[in-house]
């Protein structure tokens, strides 16, 4: 069990000293108090992860500190001990909330398996809340069978079972939050928590505390402690997305966790020692992004241990059949009518998909709302781009833009933006939901493209 801070509140001086002796023992360290005021006080000031109190103290009994702790919103577990224990008043103890209600006099073994559970609970607590959120994301895994997914399947298989850090590249709506889940699931690891960060999608001023977390009273507006996202994957994956646009003085101190292991949440001098795995993903070359100063060349090292380029679908035109039969399962489609007319797939292909496996399953989306059931049709598919003639090979004609590929990309993304804006009547909200991104993506982008600052 990892070190833990522990407040012991105790009015006879013996016993506190025993409780120090016996939790320094177990590696923690101890606070001490001889009434709940005092208690209090120091509950105030330290990020405590448990609180052992007597019932009847002076000033302010167990009960009431309970209570006051509740009250200021602060969490932090308590077990009550008492020499005049009833029924009634473990009852009311623990409808206050307390973790547990222990009788003197009682054996330490008794106590520090109490403690064991206690901070075990609290900590599956945790992550129970973080899994509640991730609940209704899941994970639909890849579909395809082409030669360069089959390749992508492979270094999954490789890499997996490693520690090793890991660097995805692909453009948007590639699948990179996909093949990081796939490692997490192949790996010893896959039993502990597989958690996902967007540094895009996150202000610049909030994302330090997302990831380090914070205690009470850090900064304005930091009315709890939070724990952050590296504490929450310790023992599994964290997987940051979009690493390019993380602020480079966050990037140091990213580094600096990658590098010693350890922590300190915002407000904190306590240092949290971590075992994760990173895996980072990103839209951009990632030595471009160090070129244009978006990237720390010694974090891209830390982090380019294993690498893995996902394809775009244009590169993989042959998995669309099975795309879209299984977005069109996804989605509610039964059995009945064929699902896609004659030529459908074919002409699907014909389309550059500037949005990727994204953009496919919103078409797929909206076709299946036209179609009312019946059969998918070419007509179901509006493109926002002109298709992409192929030649008699298959091949792409000179229609194919020219051009450095990540500002061919951008222009495209910047086209659907804004085509997706004109059939919303510039609502945000609509348009993000049509693309299939956030809103706080598509504020990003605007920002990005063409200077919006209002949002």
């Amino acid at each position: 069990m990892n070190p833990s801070y522990i407040l012991v509140a105790d009015d006879e001086p013996h016993m506190r000293r025993v409780l120090e002796i016996m939790l320094r023992q177990m590696g923690h360290t101890v606070f001490s108090a001889g009434d709940g005021l005092e208690a209090l006080e120091l509950a105030r000031q330290h990020p405590l992860d448990l609180i052992i109190t007597d019932m009847r103290m002076p000033h302010m009994d167990g009960i009431t500190l309970l209570s006051r702790l509740r009250e200021e919103g602060l969490a932090v577990p308590v077990i009550v001990i008492t020499a005049h224990g009833t029924v009634e008043s473990a009852v009311d103890a623990m409808k206050r909330g307390a973790s547990d209600y222990l009788l003197r006099p009682f054996d330490l073994e008794a106590l520090e398996l109490a403690i064991e559970r206690v901070l075990g609970s609290a900590r599956m607590s945790r992550q129970n809340a973080f899994l509640r959120e991730e609940l209704n994301r899941g994970w639909e895994g890849f579909v395809g069978t082409s030669a360069p997914m089959q390749a992508v399947y492979q270094q999954i298989r490789q890499v997996a079972p490693s520690k090793a850090t890991v660097m995805i590249t692909g453009e948007t709506g590639t699948g990179k939050e996909l093949a990081a889940r796939a490692i997490h699931a192949a790996s010893p690891r896959a039993e502990r928590l597989f958690v996902p960060i967007n540094c895009a999608a996150i202000p610049a001023e909030m994302l330090e505390s997302e990831l380090f977390g914070h205690e009470k009273g850090a900064f304005t507006g930091a009315v709890k402690e939070r724990v952050g996202k590296f504490e929450l994957a310790d023992g599994g994956t964290l997987f940051l997305d979009e690493l390019t646009e993380m602020p480079m003085a966050l990037q140091a101190k990213l580094l600096r966790v990658l590098q010693e292991g350890t922590l300190e949440r915002l407000g904190s001098n306590r240092t949290i020692s971590l075992d994760l795995r990173m895996i980072a993903a990103t839209n951009r070359d990632p030595r471009q992004a160090i070129a244009d100063g978006r990237l720390r060349e010694d974090l891209f090292y830390r982090l380019n241990v294993f690498a893995i380029a996902l394809p775009p679908l244009r590169e993989r035109k042959e998995d669309i059949p099975g795309l879209v039969a299984h977005f069109a399962a996804k989605h509610g489609r039964s059995g009945g009518a064929p699902l896609a007319e004659p030529g459908l797939y074919e002409h699907l292909a014909t389309y550059a998909w500037p949005g990727n496996v994204r953009e496919l399953e919103n078409m797929v989306e909206r076709a299946l709302v036209l179609a009312g059931g019946g059969t998918l049709r070419q007509a179901h598919f509006v493109f926002d781009t002109p298709p992409v003639a192929l030649s008699s090979t298959g091949s792409a004609t000179s229609d194919v833009p020219e051009g450095p590929m990540n500002e061919v990309v951008e222009a495209l993304e910047k086209r659907m933006i804004e085509a997706a804006l004109g059939r919303c009547d510039g609502n945000k909200t609509r348009a993000a939901a049509q693309l299939g991104i956030s809103e706080r993506t598509l504020w990003y982008k605007l920002k990005k493209y063409r200077g919006d600052a209002d949002e």
